[in-house]
């Protein structure tokens, strides 16, 4: 028993003190196998591989995590198009009890008003209209048709400025 308890002890001592440089703790193999390439290496990958909206944002998870950063680090005036997809994400998974509270919020929110975080400027008068008639019936996809011409918007001028920025650089490089 006291033989274990000084093998435990010199592990722990040892494992504490580590190296007498500034890497403690740090492995440079595994640093050097998950190190990004540098950009100008991958940007010749955007050939091979699938870079439209639809593949980019809505199907892979950090390509929309770094389209939602460009957004609102960038260019802030596309993220309420964002927030707003968010909000009918969060509709369509609410309990039915709420929903239709939360469908009048949502409405109201986005697309009631003309301030700055309305979405009417994408979203024909027609299907706020046809929204508007189903806010009281609760189902999940009263605002599928928003949500098509939202998605549509930010898969042009947005998505083209994205792809130009270093967050689809980066995006590239975790793709590599």
């Amino acid at each position: 028993m006291e033989l274990e308890n000084i093998v435990a002890n010199t592990v722990y001592l040892k494992a504490r003190e580590g190296g007498s440089d500034s890497n403690k703790g740090k492995s440079k193999k595994w640093r050097k196998i998950l190190q990004f390439p540098h950009i100008s290496q991958c940007l010749d990958i955007k050939t091979k591989i699938d870079v439209g909206y639809e593949y980019v944002v809505d199907q892979q998870p950090i390509g929309k995590l770094l389209f939602r950063q460009f957004c609102e680090r960038t260019r802030p005036e596309y993220h309420k198009y964002n927030s707003f997809l968010d909000a009918a994400d969060r509709y369509e998974v609410e309990v039915d009890e709420n929903r239709v509270a939360l469908a009048a919020e949502v409405f109201g929110r986005f697309l009631k008003t003309d301030d700055h975080t309305s979405v009417t400027d994408v979203v024909t008068d027609r299907v706020i209209e046809d929204t508007s008639s189903l806010l009281e019936v609760g189902s999940k996809d009263i605002f599928a048709e928003c949500v098509k011409c939202v998605k549509s918007f930010l898969a042009g001028t947005p998505f083209a400025e994205f792809e130009r920025s270093m967050y689809f650089h980066r995006y590239l490089q975790w793709k590599w």
